[in-house]
């Protein structure tokens, strides 16, 4: 393979966008080939967020949202499933689903929690009375964060 023609097919090679030639002539073989190019980009740093600590109960529960279980009462939390917004009533002049109080059976709606524009029945998953109400009305929930305390 003659030298000049050998530099012509290298300049061809450079001045285009394959990225690998081979020719086979005449018993002689040429291989060309581009080293593999990084990224024109870099990736942004990645960001961490930590996760606010549900409380697991407040100091005090919302004003007048509270019965004194009786002595010696086994109690139960209702938790957050989801992370939203804590609603008590279907609408904002409607009732509130329960009251402090007031008896629940399993699977009795409790309240609504909004996520992503979403309203979300939250049912009790135990039967018992209600003895706390730990969450104002329209506040921030967060996923496993008590809501209510029920006498079992």
């Amino acid at each position: 393979m003659d030298l000049s023609y050998l530099e012509n097919i290298i300049k061809l090679f450079e001045s285009s966008t394959l990225t690998e030639l081979e020719i086979d002539e005449e018993g002689s073989r040429v291989t060309l080939s581009r080293a593999k190019e990084q990224p024109m980009f870099a990736m942004p740093p990645q960001m961490q967020y930590a996760m606010p600590q549900a409380p697991s109960a407040p100091a005090t529960a919302p004003s007048g949202e509270a019965a004194a279980p009786s002595s010696g009462a086994k109690t139960h939390e209702v938790k957050s499933p989801i992370v939203g917004t804590f609603y008590r009533a279907p609408a904002p002049d409607a009732d509130p689903y329960i009251q402090v109080g007031q008896q629940v059976e399993n699977g009795t709606t409790l309240c609504i929690i909004e996520a992503m524009k979403l309203m979300n029945e939250i049912e009790s998953d135990a039967a018992g009375k209600v003895v706390k109400i730990l969450v104002e009305n329209g506040s921030p929930v967060e996923y496993g964060q008590p809501l209510f305390v029920l006498e079992v």
